[in-house]
């Protein structure tokens, strides 16, 4: 058991891994599968432990989990290559994809490929608020946080201020739920190296900063997405009502059916839907754009995995961390239930685009793989649109 990797074993495998890494948090099987069983890294109890540390951080679940995995088996250094090669290929993937649309999207048909493949992502993010909003519903305090969310967003409360409030209310008003209990385990020691920790964050501030003496539009372009993946809690989807308030709604970089069709885009490829940014990044500012979001969207996820994971025992044995994560879990559902909303309404909806789109939800909740109603979708549309 606990077998030790190379560091490019552990690259090349997770590189493997992402390109088939459709499905979001689904991939976390696949990680376990890979990690636990087929490898035997890990045992079954610290891969559980990782998890429980990505679920309660900010960030993507399944690209913080290969890094878990990476920092359990080699270091430092191992969480950065089972990190960077499990989001390579979406960045790749991404970056073709985003050249292809600016080019292309004024064609007629791929109008039309468009216009129904945003009637998708509405289903796609209804059904996300459903199935998180499963998990609170039964709490009528959690539904309150949840409901407050949605109204603050709707008269223009920054969503970053949204968040903070509901982790102050969660700790006043909620009990730590059943899904998240505090537990005792034994779990293999995480490795903790101050110097090397320290030594990426000096590395990493130096870049920051040298972005803004090299291009400010650059720098702000970063700046803004390490503030979205910092309040990201709730996996990829987290990452929507963020980056729709500083995108859209606040800078005026996308509008909103642009930026719909991006979400359309990161379905259809592997890794987290958080790889939008690097369709923003490119759309933006072009190829130095796409690189510099894509950076700056994972690096506040991968620090807090590297720095939090040795402690994390500690943090989910306190009541008062396990309820302020409950509260912004709750707040996650109120935000997504406004994006959809608000991309719906900017949809101008016939009978076509209903049947469309009830029959995408349909196919999600059947349990569809998305990586088929997606592709057919936009096929539908292109001959009805």
């Amino acid at each position: 058991m606990n077998r030790t990797p190379a560091i490019k074993d552990l690259f090349i495998a997770f590189f493997r891994l992402g390109l088939t890494a459709f499905g979001g948090p689904a991939m976390v099987a696949h990680i376990r599968e890979l990690s636990t069983q087929r490898n035997q890294w890990l045992d079954e109890n610290d891969f559980r432990n990782g998890v429980s540390l990505c679920q309660s951080i900010p960030g993507a679940t399944a690209i913080q989990a290969a890094a878990y995995v990476g920092l359990k088996v080699r270091g430092i250094p191992g969480a950065l290559a089972a990190y960077s090669g499990f989001g390579l290929p979406a960045f790749i993937f991404m970056l073709l994809l985003s050249v292809l649309y600016a080019r292309f999207n004024s064609l007629p048909k791929l109008i039309s490929l468009f216009n129904g493949l945003q009637v998708i992502v509405v289903a796609i993010i209804f059904h996300a608020t459903y199935s998180f909003g499963r998990n609170i519903a039964k709490n009528y305090k959690s539904t309150l946080i949840a409901l407050l969310a949605a109204i603050s967003l709707w008269f223009g409360i920054s969503p970053f201020m949204v968040i903070i409030g509901a982790g102050i209310l969660g700790t006043a008003l909620l009990k730590v739920s059943a899904a998240s209990p505090v537990v005792h385990s034994e779990t293999k020691e995480t490795p903790w190296n101050a110097r090397q920790i320290i030594g990426l964050l000096v590395i990493f501030l130096i870049c920051f900063t040298a972005l803004y003496f090299l291009s400010a539009r650059l720098f702000n372009l970063a700046a803004v997405m390490l503030k979205i993946d910092l309040f990201a809690f709730g996996g990829g989807f987290a990452s929507l009502p963020l980056m729709l308030h500083e995108v859209v709604n606040n800078r005026g970089w996308l509008d909103s059916k642009t930026f719909m069709d991006g979400i359309a885009l990161g379905q259809v490829t592997p890794g987290p839907i958080i790889i939008t940014a690097t369709f923003v990044g490119y759309l933006v500012y072009g190829l130095l754009g796409a690189i510099v979001a894509t950076i700056a969207i994972f690096t506040p996820s991968f620090f807090m995995v590297i720095t939090i994971a040795p402690f994390f025992d500690r943090l989910k044995n306190s009541v008062y961390f396990m309820k302020a994560i409950d509260g912004i879990f709750a707040s996650f559902v109120g935000l997504l239930l406004f994006v959809c909303i608000k991309f719906a309404m900017d949809i101008p909806w016939d009978f076509i685009r209903i049947l469309l789109c009830l029959a995408a939800l349909t196919a999600l909740l059947r349990k569809v793989e998305i990586l088929y109603i997606v592709p057919i979708g936009a096929v539908i549309s292109v001959f009805v649109l």
